[in-house]
């Protein structure tokens, strides 16, 4: 409602109507008989029933029976025999405003009632039998009652065949132009004294169950009515065939690219766009009808263009008026039309109104057109097809190059989020918690009605047992990220949110502890290249730095989010904080000066790049985080806010060796921590011996052995001479085809215990898996078991049977032990 916004909105109504692209025309729209307004497609929800629902509607105290097909005969007027013919509807209240029978041309069943008519039981008028191919002669008796004035089909076969649309509904769903009982009676009122007075005549034929779907007003949940309005129309075709032509010449790009599809069937079958609100709010259509008081020209009927103008102002309207009808603007009266404009017509106009359109400002020739537009795909229509139409027909070029949609968020169970489910998650809610009282008492502030309130409550109870803890801003940017690899729809679990806030403890502990080691004194070369002197484990976190800059650029370019996220999760979780660190900690304690200061080096280039990295997803953590580090020059940046983002060319310290040898350091530590879980080894630091395939393998090993003891917390880790045997009482596992794990336990555990604890575990798992064997064999079960519980019971079967074969390894081993 800016001056500067109006006066564009004013200008671009004014462009159009001129040129004829915005019309004048009585058509069927969407009405809420609440709102007393049409509405646009979007503002209506389609809630689909599955046969009889009783629903409440605004303004009735009783429930409204939908999900019904209801059907009555019309006599054949002048049959001897008493013809008749049978049709169904879901509306039996809109029989009142039927102006013909339409049956199937091809239908052998109508044929012999070609020119013949029907009579109204009601209403002093019959009701002419029509042939047209839209109807389908399969459904019901393959006869359909035909009311243009209320139903979009009926329209378009009244428009094809000259038939009179007669309304038989006022803007508040009361009955008009019907004879008594019916008139005045509200519509769904109506519903029930229509089927009494069938009845009542003989002529009601049946019910049964329909699946429908039921249009509702989003804002009001009033039942949607379409009704004939006089509206302000623009002509859509010539503008949707220029944005359909830019996408399929690549000069507009939607991503994902699947939505394409979408904006080309929308483009090519688009209709004409109502652009008229009956709202008290929103920018009053600057159009004017006119009364000429000259007696040589006649009166005119709104629907009519010529009787309509438009102006920036009264005065400009009037005397385009008067030169239109060739008379003094002193004989011409303006009534302005009280409507508003649709709202998606002024947010069309976004992206150049916001720059001073239609003056030609600075901003306008520097900002339009913009670069990138990112928004919900559930508005690709409503929004972005009318910025792209709107942007091309009144400035010659498209508002932006690429459209990039998001996902929409559900709940956990992929529901849609309502009020009345009480699974409505608000992001403030994740940002800073609240308890369950705190959410019921949100509800009780809401609009949602009482009778409704109890369940919402039972459906936060059930998701949000404790509450919603406090994620914060950082990790619920991060997790929507992540999630977009979902599609079109997000499926929102608080508890992965939660996950990501313990990742932002996690990076701000590593960055704490990292401070530590780099120490008070701690002087940041002026350049991130190496010095030569890095250690294996320097190296390889470096070539990780590398990918994980490699992947984030590419990622961002490809509008792969979750690729993004992963990979710096990676980096950060995975690699820095669960191996390097932990390498690290010998080194910055030992005698080495010239590897701890390699080391120091190496790690401020993971802090920095890495915080760097992360920043446009958690911008508050990291900019915290960062202010903490030391600066490489005085002239570099103060703010992670406008700091450079890494780029693979400043980072180019890819080392495949390096990632090969600390490959085997990490399989062997997995192999090692698989068999300190098999036999509970707690708090004891086992020798660990290595038995590798060659030479080349050996020396590899060797040169990894330190990582290998820091990391899987082992004593002595050494390689054994090739073909030497292990040490007795060693458990063993694999770490790659050329190298195995000899794990000792002999002095450290308790064999004779040991046996035991396993003995008893092996004997519930052998009964487990017989039972699961039972419960396959039974007969009948590969068809009345579903096929999930099915993949379910074998994957929990062949698990057991693995563990049972660990277990078999474990008990030979005590038992040789003993």
């Amino acid at each position: 409602m800016d001056p500067k916004l109006s006066a564009a909105v004013t200008e671009a109504f004014i462009r159009l109507h001129e040129e004829g692209v915005i019309y004048r025309s009585t058509r069927l729209v969407n009405w809420s008989c609440t709102l007393n307004s049409a509405i646009s497609d979007i503002e209506v929800d389609k809630k689909e029933l599955t046969g009889r629902t009783l629903l409440s509607v605004p303004g009735y105290k009783e429930k409204v029976e939908f999900g019904v097909l209801i059907s009555f005969a019309y006599k054949v007027q002048g049959s001897e025999s008493d013809e008749e013919v049978v049709v169904a509807t879901t509306r039996i209240e809109t029989m009142l405003g039927d102006v013909a029978v339409a049956v199937h041309p091809r239908d052998p069943r109508y044929q012999h009632l070609k020119g013949k008519s029907v009579i109204h039981p009601f209403l002093s008028r019959s009701l002419p039998i029509l042939f047209d191919d839209f109807v389908d002669m399969e459904f019901g008796t393959g006869a359909v009652k035909i009311t243009p004035a209320h139903d979009q089909n009926d329209y378009e076969v009244g428009q094809r065949h000259g038939l009179e649309a007669i309304s038989i509904m006022d803007s508040q769903g009361a009955l008009i132009s019907v004879p008594p009982p019916f008139l005045g009676m509200p519509r769904f009122e109506a519903r029930k004294a229509v089927l009494a007075a069938l009845k009542e005549r003989g002529l009601f034929r049946g019910i049964e169950d329909n699946p429908m779907v039921v249009p509702l007003c989003n804002r009001s949940k009033d039942v949607v009515e379409p009704l004939l309005r006089p509206q302000w129309y623009v002509r859509c075709g010539e503008m949707a065939r220029a944005a359909s032509a830019a996408v399929a010449r690549g000069d507009l790009r939607i991503l994902p690219e699947a939505h394409q599809r979408t904006w080309h069937a929308w483009m090519d079958n688009i209709r004409d766009w109502c652009i008229s609100r009956q709202l008290w709010w929103g920018h009053r259509i600057p159009a004017y009808f006119v009364t000429v008081n000259d007696p040589a020209v006649p009166p005119g009927e709104d629907p009519d263009g010529r009787y309509w103008v438009s102006g920036r102002s009264e005065a400009e309207a009037c005397e385009k008026a008067a030169k239109e009808f060739g008379v003094s603007p002193d004989k011409i009266s303006l009534q302005q039309d009280e409507d508003v404009l649709d709202t998606w017509f002024s947010s069309g106009l976004f992206p150049f109104s916001i720059l001073g359109w239609p003056n030609q400002s600075e901003d306008l020739s520097v900002f339009y057109p913009g670069t990138l537009l990112e928004t919900g795909h559930d508005i690709l229509f409503f929004w972005v097809a009318r910025m792209v139409m709107l942007g091309l027909k009144l400035t010659g070029r498209l508002p932006f190059r690429e459209v990039y949609l998001h996902a929409i968020v559900r709940d956990a169970h992929g529901r849609k989020m309502s009020k009345s489910l009480g699974n409505v998650i608000d992001p403030l809610d994740v940002i800073h918690g609240v308890s369950l009282q705190g959410l019921h008492d949100q509800l009780l502030k809401s609009n949602l009605d009482p009778s409704e309130v109890e369940r919402a409550k039972e459906g936060q109870k059930a998701d949000f047992p404790a509450g919603i803890p406090e994620c914060g801003t950082d990790a619920l940017r991060f997790g929507l990220c992540a999630y977009t690899s979902q599609g079109r729809d997000i499926n929102l679990d608080v508890n992965r949110i939660l996950g990501y806030r313990h990742f932002c403890n996690k990076l701000w502990n590593a960055t704490k502890f990292a401070l530590r080691g780099l120490g008070k004194g701690f002087v940041p070369s002026t350049t991130s290249e190496p010095v030569g002197h890095e250690s294996l484990v320097d190296r390889w976190i470096r070539s990780r730095l590398t990918e994980a800059v490699r992947l984030s650029n590419q990622g961002f370019q490809a509008y792969d989010f979750p690729a993004v996220t992963t990979a710096q999760y990676s980096f950060w979780l995975y690699e820095l904080c669960d191996v390097y660190l932990e390498c690290l900690k010998p080194v910055l304690s030992g005698v080495d000066q010239v590897a701890a200061e390699c080391a120091r080096q190496t790690l401020y280039t993971c802090l920095d790049v890495g915080l760097r990295l992360l920043s446009p997803f958690m911008p508050f953590v990291t900019e915290e985080l960062f202010q903490r580090l030391p600066r490489r020059t005085p002239q570099a940046p103060p703010s992670l806010c406008v700091t450079p983002y890494p780029e693979p060319s400043e980072c180019s310290w890819r080392d495949l060796e390096a990632e090969a040898a600390m490959e085997l350091a990490l399989s062997i530590t997995r192999a090692v921590r698989s068999l300190r879980a098999d036999y509970n080894l707690i708090r004891i630091w086992p020798d660990c011996f290595l038995e590798v395939a060659d030479e080349a393998t050996g020396a590899l090993a060797s040169a990894v052995s330190g990582y290998v003891q820091a990391l899987a917390s082992t004593g002595v880790v050494a390689v054994l001479a090739l073909g030497a045997p292990a040490p007795q009482g060693c458990a063993v596992a694999l770490a790659s085809d050329r190298c195995s794990v000899h794990l000792q336990l002999q002095g450290l555990v308790d064999p004779a215990r040991e046996l035991g604890k396993l003995q008893a575990k092996r004997g519930e798992a052998q009964r487990q898996a017989q039972r699961l064997r039972e419960r396959r064999a039974t007969v009948g079960y590969p068809v009345k078991v579903p096929a999930k519980v099915q993949e379910a019971d074998k994957a929990k079967l062949q698990q057991t049977e693995a563990e049972l074969r660990k277990m078999d390894e474990a008990i030979a081993l005590f038992q040789k032990m003993l």
